[in-house]
């Protein structure tokens, strides 16, 4: 870990500063290590692993040998790479933090504090999931916001559902994906029910001449015809996952239509939504209709509710969905964000990211969770003018 930045901010909101300062302290005596990650970092893994919207957003630059760098726009992929570099690497470790990130937000302030803990190795996940949701009620408690609403998703119940189905695995890949890039996944649903291979593209041919090839010599065909053209990223995606998406298309492309009956299966799962336990057995019940195997995904569900209410979380007051995501590429499990009033924006937000530290290079997966705090929107002095 390097040596934390200087931070500084305006007089009006040193106080602001110091009760994000003591909120990291509580988690330190909680067992959580001061992480001190870089400002800087390569672009490639947010680039790769980030969700749209911050790869929109980020403050790209170059180092003197080309290679891509930026501004770190959030803590989760520095903690977890510093991480996977130290002795604890693969052991339980949790890290808080706090420090500026950098997205481009139009007419607010491009650098802000940022605060939250990452989670890394703990086996007992519900365990760990309801931790973390205590731990960010203390934050919002901390500055005063003692009764925010809790909204709570799994991407991996939907994950499980996608899995059970009887689709080819490109559909699977596809709609798995579009479920943390999609803020509704209803219509992209319809889209692809209504789905036709004759609605020929210009580029049909090409896409038809792809399918069925060896993907490997496939992507770097597209990775190279990319490249060539000059094409580096577009929309924040990088050429790697242009191909990709390019190379689904023609898998895509040569299949039927998505079964309307598992459309309406898919959106009847997607629109339960109400308190933990109507949510469970709605799902329950769904599963026993489409003859769908989801017991392991529920059963998990159920042991987290159970250990939220061990921490003395009322249940009541969390709401679930199962069309919510975070819109992060990177998150497998539970997702959750703490509003205040009728705000779209989270005073604090996270959830599970167990693939994340593979996709970055560790050898064997390792569970991980974790949650940012949004310091200006907690603050009175902050958010009273920003909002």
């Amino acid at each position: 870990m390097t040596n934390p930045p200087t931070v500084t901010v305006p007089e009006p909101y040193a106080e602001t500063l110091v009760s994000a300062r003591n909120l990291v302290s509580t988690y330190e005596a909680a067992g959580y290590s001061r992480a001190h990650p870089a400002i800087l970092q390569p672009a490639e893994p947010f680039l790769d692993l980030s969700g749209e919207d911050i790869r929109a957003r980020m403050f790209l630059t170059a180092g003197r040998a080309g290679e891509e760098l930026c501004l770190r726009p959030d803590f989760t992929i520095p903690v977890s790479r510093d991480y996977l570099h130290s002795p604890a690497a693969g052991r339980p470790q949790g890290y808080c933090y706090l420090g500026p990130v950098f997205r481009d937000r139009g007419t607010l302030p491009g650098e802000f504090l940022q605060a939250g803990i990452e989670s890394f190795g703990r086996t007992d996940k519900a365990a760990a999931d309801a931790e973390t949701l205590a731990l960010g009620l203390a934050a919002t408690a901390h500055f005063g916001r003692n009764a925010p609403s809790i909204m709570t998703g799994d991407v991996a119940l939907f994950t499980a559902l996608v899995s059970a189905l009887d689709l080819a695995p490109a559909w699977k890949r596809r709609l798995i994906k579009d479920f943390n890039r999609k803020a509704s996944l209803a219509q992209d649903l319809e889209r692809l029910t209504l789905h036709a291979p004759n609605g020929k593209a210009d580029y049909q041919g090409v896409l038809a001449a792809l399918a069925g090839s060896d993907p490997k010599a496939a992507r770097a065909l597209v990775t190279d015809l990319l490249s060539i053209a000059g094409i580096s990223a577009v929309g924040g995606r990088s050429v790697g996952e242009i191909a990709d998406r390019f190379l689904e298309q023609s898998t895509l492309g040569a299949a039927a239509a998505l079964p309307r009956e598992t459309h309406d299966l898919v959106v009847r799962f997607l629109n339960i939504s109400g308190t933990l336990d109507d949510a469970a057995t709605a799902m329950r019940r769904l599963a026993a209709e489409g003859g769908l195997s989801l017991d392991a995904a529920l059963d998990h569900f159920e042991a987290r509710s159970a250990e939220f209410r061990k921490r003395n979380i009322d249940a009541r007051r969390v709401a679930f969905s199962c069309a919510f995501g975070r819109g992060m590429d990177y998150y497998t499990g539970f997702v959750f964000e703490l509003r205040d009033g009728g705000s779209d924006e989270p005073l604090v937000a996270g959830g599970r990211y167990d693939d994340l530290l593979t996709r970055l290079g560790s050898p064997s997966p390792i569970p991980a969770v974790g949650f940012s705090v949004w310091i200006e929107r907690l603050s009175d002095s902050i958010a009273g003018g920003a909002s």
